[in-house]
């Protein structure tokens, strides 16, 4: 009999090309892993992985293992999502992965309500950029994914993935308050053609919408400095270094030395919505968690 969380770790090699790839995604040690997949090999009689310099492959015996094992699970897991379904039962773990101001201004205050409402639920939380999320649920690796598209940048969902809007955010324009602009109701992007910009890191979704801004200006915006987090961006504008595009969601309370002036043309607008696998469209788990993130 195959083993089915062995066959899910070797999924997990495949998707990220590594034991220790795997381990991180999965949350386990990379001997862990391998054991897993050791017993997996003694169960089918076959290798499924192979040494390639000091990484891994899966043979032709595992490729074929992970394709039509993944079809085994998919039909395990919308089996399960019925039973529980036609029980009423909202239980099980759910892995949940969102990204950073959704699990500061959407998950974290509902999430405790949620469990103690269900108390045989268990969410485990992980914070990744979208594009990731989307591949760790595409892969099995988690469960429920969160994430946001700005405007007319889509993002690209596998045909087995089912997505859900909960809600739409709008970003800020955050100045200093001394600066120039601090005054006004509102700022377009020619407004701010030759401002020093705090952005994100190139290929991150908020980068992306920053640049998609100037279309139709002739000109890109000048970026000064680059931050991951928001509340570094505050930071940095407090201290006159440049001005920066924030979300509302999960963002902290502005300090007195930044003011936040609304964009146009186009306003800056965002769609968070939640993404799982079409084979848990019947999970009572999965719907639950849904509605409450809902606003």
């Amino acid at each position: 009999m195959i083993d089915l969380a062995a066959l899910t770790s070797l999924q997990a090699v495949d998707a990220h090309g590594s034991v220790v790839g795997a381990a991180h995604a999965l949350g386990f040690t990379p001997s862990a892993i391998s054991q897993q997949v050791k017993r997996l090999e003694k169960q089918v009689g076959v290798p499924l992985l192979e040494r390639v310099g000091r990484g891994v492959m899966l043979t032709d015996h595992g490729r074929r293992l992970v394709i039509d094992g993944s079809r085994l699970l998919t039909d395990l897991e919308e089996l399960e999502s019925g039973l529980h379904r036609d029980a009423g039962r909202i239980a099980g773990r759910l892995r949940v992965v969102a990204f950073s101001t959704d699990m500061r201004g959407l998950v974290a205050p509902v999430v405790r309500t949620l469990l103690d409402q269900h108390p045989d639920l268990t969410l485990t939380l992980t914070e990744q950029e979208p594009w990731d999320a989307i591949e760790l649920v595409a892969s099995g690796q988690q469960d429920l994914a969160i994430v946001h598209s700005w405007g007319d940048v889509p993002l690209h969902l596998p045909e087995h993935l089912v997505g859900v809007t909960i809600a739409h955010d709008v970003a800020d324009v955050i100045v200093p308050r001394g600066h120039r602009l601090a005054a006004r109701t509102r700022v377009s992007p020619r407004d701010l053609a030759d401002e020093p910009w705090v952005a994100t890191p190139e290929g991150t979704i908020c980068r992306q919408w920053l640049m998609r801004m100037y279309d139709g200006t002739g000109r890109a915006p000048r970026i000064a400095h680059v931050a991951m987090e928001f509340d570094s961006h505050l930071a940095l504008v407090g201290a006159e270094l440049g001005i920066a595009l924030i979300p509302r969601l999960g963002r902290s309370l502005l300090k007195d030395d930044v003011v936040a002036v609304a964009a146009h043309e186009p306003v800056p607008t965002r769609e968070i919505t939640v993404i799982h696998r079409a084979s848990m469209a019947a999970s009572p788990a999965v719907q639950a968690v849904v509605q409450a993130l809902t606003p």
